[in-house]
């Protein structure tokens, strides 16, 4: 079995909650540990049966958990102590909860992984762990481990979708501020400044867009790589739909440098 086949195998094991207990920022970073070696021991939420099938599948021996194997949970907002200071939001793994600004916040029970994350930012500590509602509905071992099995794809969908959007307004932040920097020097072109003392600042501007660019393209160009690496295919739509921009605005940048250079 090849390294991305293990890994995959892996990661189909745990429990998707991406609560970060183990160590590792998610449930793949995990599993990408596993396969080099670290120890399977460390998933509280995948408890016991989970260890068993990882000790199964890499062949390492079943060691005792870590910490104490932990039933699904769910994070309850007690609305009318809430501030609506989004750091609940923010920490979310898996963007399931719902809230803007000052105002109220509320969990979207069905797709909350019991991760806990939310709790320990909240400033007024007003969320509440309880056991998950569909898990105590279950009443047989099937309906049970049904219930796993939605979570485990739910919450690996839902925080791909997270990353991917996170992803998506960094690179749009980093290419905003390109292309404000790339104004700045129209501007300056359009006043003269390049004849005038000056120009060393716009000089420095630029060598800071070039900067900047170079920097963007790499980015994204280390995301295609990853996507590729991981078989995702949304993240490297996405990450190719961005790279000629990202390209067009570094040869905008290398251009303005060069005009910046010989204009002295």
């Amino acid at each position: 079995m090849s390294r991305r086949d293990l890994i995959e195998a892996i990661d189909t094991l745990l429990p998707q909650t991406q609560c970060g207990k183990c160590g590792f920022d998610g449930c793949l970073p995990y599993a990408e540990a596993i396969a080099d070696g670290e120890p399977i021991n460390r998933c509280p939420p995948g408890g016991e049966l989970t260890l068993a099938r990882l000790a199964e599948l890499t062949g390492q021996p079943v060691q005792p958990l870590a910490e104490p194997a932990q039933l699904p949970l769910a994070a309850v907002i007690r609305e009318a102590e809430c501030i609506g200071c989004t750091k609940c939001i923010q920490a979310c793994p898996v963007d399931a909860i719902l809230g803007a600004a000052k105002r109220m916040h509320t969990v979207i029970v069905d797709e909350c992984t019991g991760c806990e994350l939310c709790v320990a930012p909240c400033p007024v500590d007003c969320i509440d762990l309880v056991p998950h509602p569909a898990w105590q509905a279950a009443e047989t071992d099937a309906e049970r481990d049904a219930y796993l099995a939605q979570r485990a794809e739910l919450g690996r969908r839902r925080h791909r979708a997270r990353q991917a959007r996170l992803a998506r307004e960094a690179r749009d932040k980093r290419l905003e501020r390109q292309k404000r920097l790339m104004q700045q020097r129209r501007r300056a072109d359009s006043t003269g400044a390049a004849a005038t003392p000056g120009n060393v600042v716009v000089k420095r501007q630029r060598q800071m867009a070039l900067k900047a660019a170079e920097q963007a393209v790499k980015r994204v160009q280390q995301q295609l790589e990853s996507a590729r690496r991981h078989g995702d295919a949304e993240a490297e739509a996405t990450a190719r739909a961005q790279l000629p921009e990202a390209e067009r605005l570094l040869a905008e940048a290398r251009g303005a440098l060069e005009q910046a250079g010989t204009s002295e």
